[in-house]
């Protein structure tokens, strides 16, 4: 196992290629109400760099069935991530289900009871989105011996290696910790967030 990480909420090229050049594994982009929100086709001119290198993520929240489409169509994420309560009206909109399909990445957040079955994958933030709120580490650490949880919320260079060894997460996510402004990202931040990282899985044996 490697950690897993994904670095969200990109809005400019540079951010973009930062993220490439740190190895990270996915990167992210907000459809939701934000001040990193982007079009589709603004994703989908952004990401170009970053296909067949790193999984591509369209992060929504309460998704429209028209948005939905119009990320099928002019983006062609490899993710889909939304609440987890979201993905019955998702995965039964038409537009969604014709191929290709997403994959979808569940949210769950401290506070909110967990769904039975548990997915295989979930990604575990704060109570919401963006705000840079710190997840339950304590809840986070015994979900993560139950399924692949990408820890979110909060997460930045002063946090992350007390986050992984706590949790011992199957992967990472960022956004706000490696911004230089709200919206726009830091790439000296990205490359040593995810440097940082990836050294503290290895001492954690993750």
């Amino acid at each position: 196992m490697t950690l897993w990480l994904k670095i969200c909420g990109m809005t400019d090229a540079e951010a973009v290629s930062a993220a490439l050049e740190a190895g990270a594994d996915a990167i992210g982009f907000v459809f939701a109400p934000s001040v990193r929100q982007v079009t589709p086709a603004q994703a989908a001119r952004l990401a170009i760099p970053a296909r067949g290198r790193a999984s591509c993520v369209a992060v929504t929240q309460h998704p429209a069935a028209e948005l939905i489409a119009a990320i099928r169509d002019e983006f062609m994420p490899d993710f889909l991530q939304t609440d987890w309560q979201d993905l019955a009206t998702v995965t039964s909109a038409r537009d969604y289900l014709q191929s290709p399909s997403p994959f979808p990445l569940p949210v769950l957040r401290s506070g909110a009871p967990w769904p039975s079955p548990l997915p295989t994958r979930v990604l575990y933030e704060g109570a919401a989105s963006g705000t840079g709120q710190v997840a339950d580490w304590t809840a986070a650490a015994a979900l993560a011996r139950r399924c692949e949880l990408i820890l979110a919320g909060g997460l930045d260079l002063a946090n992350v290696a007390a986050a992984i060894a706590t949790v011992r997460p199957f992967g990472v996510d960022v956004s706000s910790g490696v911004e230089a402004s709200p919206g726009r990202k830091s790439p000296r931040k990205i490359l040593d967030f995810v440097a940082m990282a990836r050294a503290a899985a290895a001492e954690n044996g993750i």
